[in-house]
Formats: C-alpha cells, sequence, structure tokens
C-alpha cells in the first residue's frame, strides 16, 4: 500500500472515532476548543505512528488522548491557569457550555453530552488533580481498564484505582444526579424564570433549595462570584432579571437551561441543576469572550 492511501485509509478510520475522542477531551478539558486541539493532536500521533498490530483501535485512541490532555491540565497548572477561584479558594470558572434548542439535542451533540455531563458534574471535574480527572473521566465514564489508564498517568493499577475511587466519592458527594424528568425540569426553570421576570422573592425561594449553590463565570473581563443560600441567590437574581427578560429556553449541557440573547448575541447561559423539584446549583456564564464563540444557531433556527 502506498503512503497516499495508508494515510487515507487511517484517516477514515479516525473520522469514525473523533466523535468520541471529542467527548473523552471535553470532560477532561471542560474546554470545546482545546478538546478539538487534543484531538487534532491525537491524529497527529496516529498518522506518526505503526498500528498494525494494534487490536483496538478505538482503546488506543481514547488512551492517546487521554494522555494529551494530561499534558495539557500539566501544562495549564505550569502556566496557572487553573480555574479561577474566589476570596475563600472556591472553584468559579465554569466549563464550555454546549448549547442545544430547548426540545432536541444535535445529532452531533449526543456522543459528546452522553451521560448527561451538566455543567454541574463539570465544574466538579475541575477541582479533581489531573491525574484523578483523567482516571475517572477514562474509567467510569468510558470503561477504560485501570491498567491502561496506570500506563498513561504512569501509576500502578492499583494506585490509579484508589485516584478514581477518590474522585468518585467527591463527584457523588458534590454533584448528585439530578431529577430524571425533563419536562419537570423544565417547568421549575420556567417558574424560577417567571418568578425573576416578576420581581416575586417569595416565588424564587420556593422554587430555591435552601443549601442552593450559584456560580457566576465572568472570565477576565467581568467580576465571578460564588453564592450560596436561597434567600441570597434569590435577591441577586431579581437584581439581574433583565437576563430573564432576554431569556430563550435551551438545553445547555442537554439538561434545561437558558440563553439571554440580544441583538443577536449571547449575554449569558444559565444552568440548572435540579434534584427533588428545587435548584440545587446554578451556574451562570457571563464571560463576553466565551459567549462571543457560542454558536446559537439551534435557539435561532
Amino acid at each position: 500500500m502506498s503512503e497516499k492511501n495508508f494515510l487515507a485509509e487511517q484517516a477514515q478510520r479516525f473520522e469514525e472515532h473523533r466523535p468520541h475522542l471529542r467527548a473523552v477531551a471535553y470532560r477532561i478539558l471542560g474546554s470545546l476548543a482545546e478538546a478539538e486541539d487534543a484531538v487534532q493532536e491525537t491524529w497527529f500521533k496516529l498518522s506518526r505512528s505503526d498500528t498494525s498490530e494494534v487490536g483496538n483501535l478505538g482503546g488506543w485512541l481514547t488512551t492517546v488522548t487521554g494522555r494529551v490532555c494530561l499534558d495539557m491540565l500539566r501544562s495549564r497548572a505550569t502556566r496557572h491557569e487553573e480555574p479561577l477561584h474566589d476570596g475563600e479558594g472556591r472553584v468559579v470558572s465554569l466549563p464550555d457550555p454546549v448549547i442545544s434548542a430547548a426540545d432536541r439535542v444535535d445529532p452531533e451533540q449526543e456522543i459528546l453530552l452522553a451521560d448527561s455531563v451538566g455543567i454541574a458534574l463539570m465544574v466538579v471535574l475541575q477541582t479533581l488533580a489531573p491525574a484523578e480527572r483523567l482516571a475517572f473521566v477514562l474509567h467510569d465514564m468510558f470503561h477504560v481498564p485501570f491498567d491502561d489508564i496506570a500506563e498513561v498517568i504512569d501509576r500502578t493499577p492499583a494506585a490509579t484505582r484508589q485516584l478514581a475511587s477518590r474522585a468518585r466519592r467527591r463527584v457523588q458527594g458534590q454533584a448528585p444526579a439530578p431529577d430524571s424528568d425533563v419536562a419537570a425540569r423544565r417547568r421549575v426553570v420556567d417558574a424560577f424564570l417567571a418568578a425573576a421576570r416578576g420581581g416575586d422573592f417569595d416565588a424564587l425561594v420556593a422554587v430555591l433549595d435552601p443549601d442552593i449553590v450559584a456560580r457566576s463565570d465572568g472570565g477576565t473581563l467581568l467580576p465571578s462570584a460564588l453564592r450560596r443560600g436561597a434567600a441570597e441567590v434569590a435577591s441577586q437574581a431579581i437584581m439581574f432579571a433583565r437576563f430573564a427578560e432576554a431569556a430563550l429556553p435551551a438545553l445547555v449541557n442537554g439538561t434545561p437551561g437558558v440563553v439571554a440573547v440580544a441583538d443577536g448575541r449571547a449575554m449569558s447561559v444559565m444552568a440548572f441543576t435540579i434534584r427533588g423539584g428545587r435548584v440545587t446549583a446554578l451556574d451562570i456564564l457571563t464571560d463576553p469572550e466565551r459567549l462571543a464563540n457560542l454558536d446559537l444557531s439551534a435557539l435561532t433556527d
């Protein structure tokens, strides 16, 4: 086989795995652009490798993508680009949201959002150390054996298992599974918006969990904040009722949320985590630079 034909065949095989690799990289990195970079780097490595004896190309590509992402995470730490924190050291930097129409998820996003990888879960993943994050994502979300992950992070399989277990406990404690009824969650979001638009403090408190956590990420241009408790979050929601007025229903990472739009541009993205019929977490992206890069076509078609 000529080199040209060989590369064409490799490219075709790689494209079959690209959606899966994007999903892996997105969960590890929390950035859609960086996920694309990681997948592209994986292709470069494949194009320069002899995989004739690789029995499971998908598994090989997954671990290569994991290794690339791990290097990127460690590079972030070296450049001091870990997530932003508030004054008490709590993470308030949000991952990139994936925006879909309120009544459907684009087929190209289905693999990216499999397993209901909501914003609240992604936030917790960003609090994990790079090796912990990799071990948890690859094993718990993509069923990669611990022996394979251990080679990527340069640990023993037993140590890798412990890393994943520690990460799992944190995820389960800080990002428990939301209510499963999507229609019921949408009704809670609608009730929140109606109360915010009307300035109804009591109605807002009624749909908020008493221990709600609200995170707002303004990037480098606007202040970021973390607020706790139904009363404080309700008061803040009323102060920023203009966002509620401009809100369009959407799916944010596959779960009911809203995007505030003005003059065709996103002003904010709000992701809701709902358990027991109340909002337990509210994640708001207001970073103008990142909002400018969002694809809003699904909301306007």
